[in-house]
């Protein structure tokens, strides 16, 4: 199977493979043991069987039980499901959002930015995200067979899925130059679904305002990751001390997670 970053998934949006990165010793993700997705509730037969044959053996959804409850995954059969959920209410889907922002969003073309933002710090701050964050390490070190793929996916795939990425990236010494473009590739993977909500909302005679909020909620920027990054340096000093001090991922963990996903 020729080795690819964004993965040919029929029904399904964001789904990329973590392979090939390299880190600061020069070492490199391992091919087929992690992927990053959003929600996997309309998977093909096609779809199933790709992941199958890929080596997927474990799921890790960080969606919140009302999302769950809506779209729930299809996965192959055997693949080991573990609910993780990051926020015990979803605070990143745009249809979720009150009346009231949506009538800010009509005039305020910032705002989807804005709330972006809050979900970021949240992302980081909420001791509920930080332990779900800390049990998503815990499913890292358990994915050690060789042949064995874990994917790990919210909704989009982009803003919770997006810091347990940055997360496990750093665990493995990836520089951050590169995890800032893989954080940022969400917005190539997802172009279509953001393009046609786009058009659906010009049809509907959205203002110019709310369109830009929506794109906002809808995409990731680099803002979000440096507000993200702000919040870890201002309470940490950096990310290898926020994962010791806060996801309570120690040296030696981070030593294992290497040894099981670095080349």
């Amino acid at each position: 199977m020729t080795e690819q970053r964004l993965l040919p998934i029929q029904q399904g949006t964001n789904f990329r493979e973590l392979g090939g990165y390299k880190n600061l010793d020069g070492q490199s993700i391992k091919w087929h043991k992690l992927i990053r997705s959003g929600k996997l509730n309309e998977l093909t037969e096609q779809d199933l069987e790709f992941l199958r044959n890929y080596g997927l053996q474990y799921d890790i959804d960080f969606r919140s039980p009302e999302e769950r409850s809506e779209s729930p995954d299809r996965v192959p059969e055997g693949v080991q499901y573990s609910f993780n959920p990051v926020f015990s209410v979803d605070e990143t889907q745009s249809s979720k959002q009150t009346e009231l922002l949506q009538r800010k969003m009509r005039i305020d073309p910032t705002i989807g930015r804005t709330e972006m933002q809050k979900v970021y710090v949240d992302l980081v701050k909420n001791p509920h995200a930080q332990k779900a964050y800390r049990t998503f390490f815990d499913q890292l070190l358990a994915n050690s067979d060789e042949d064995s793929a874990l994917l790990f996916h919210c909704t989009a795939g982009k803003d919770r899925t997006g810091m347990g990425a940055v997360f496990l990236l750093n665990a493995l010494n990836i520089d951050e130059d590169t995890i800032r473009a893989d954080y940022l590739l969400t917005n190539r993977a997802s172009k279509s679904v953001v393009d046609a909500m786009t058009k659906s909302l010009k049809i509907k005679n959205s203002s110019a305002a709310f369109i830009q909020s929506m794109q906002a909620l809808q995409s990731v920027h680099i803002s979000y990751y440096n507000t993200a990054m702000h919040e870890i340096n201002q309470i940490s000093g950096n990310v290898h001390n926020y994962m010791n001090e806060y996801l309570k991922v120690s040296d030696s963990e981070i030593k294992d997670l290497q040894k099981i996903y670095l080349n």
